[in-house]
Formats: structure tokens, sequence, C-alpha cells
């Protein structure tokens, strides 16, 4: 069996990745067996955890690159708070949040 250029390339793309996420993975289920989810330590590392997405969000939203940078920044804030009420409205549910603003966005950007 022979595969392409293209094919040949998403497979290594895969495999590598696995290949150098998956131990760190098995390694940190294996270390977290005796860590209390509500230690100050976990709380910080949601924390930073939060603050690092939040900073990427702003980041989008504020600075976009490439095809995004074409889209108004109104448009772009509107669909980050109609993102932000539905997550709230929908009892803190991400992924109804998320797809909220991508549907809002999508909208917003198609009638402009």
């Amino acid at each position: 069996m022979t595969m392409d250029g293209g094919l040949a390339s998403l497979f290594f793309l895969f495999v590598a990745g696995f290949c150098a996420t998956a131990p760190w993975r098995a390694l940190g289920v294996l270390l977290s067996k005796g860590i209390d989810p509500d230690s100050e330590l976990l709380r910080w590392v949601r924390a930073v955890s939060t603050a690092l997405i939040a900073g990427l969000v702003a980041r989008l939203v504020f600075f976009p690159a490439g095809v995004l940078a074409d889209i108004p920044l109104t448009i772009r804030l509107t669909a980050f708070a109609v993102g932000i009420a539905i997550f709230f409205l929908s009892r803190r549910n991400l992924a109804a949040g998320i797809l909220g603003g991508e549907a809002a966005f999508l909208l917003a950007a198609a009638l402009s």
C-alpha cells in the first residue's frame, strides 16, 4: 500500500503528534493519583490555565491575524459577548457558549 505525499504527510503529523504527547499524558495520569483536586497547587494551575486561555481569546478578538483581521472589531466583540451570555445562560456550559459565539460570529460576518 502506498500513500501519496499529502496523505503521508498527514499520517506523519498524526504519529509525531501522538508520540510527542502520549507519554507525557500517561506520566501525568500516573503522577496525579495522590493529588487532591482541591489543593492550593491545582487551584493555582487552574488559575494560570484560565488566564492563558483568556489571553489567547483576547488576542484573537483585539489583535487577529490572517482572514480574521478582515472582520470588523464590532462583529468580533458582539460574537464574543453573545458567547459569554450563552455560556452563563446555559448554566456555564462551555460547549454552548462556544457554539453560540461561533454562530453569532458566522451570522454577523455573513450579513456584513
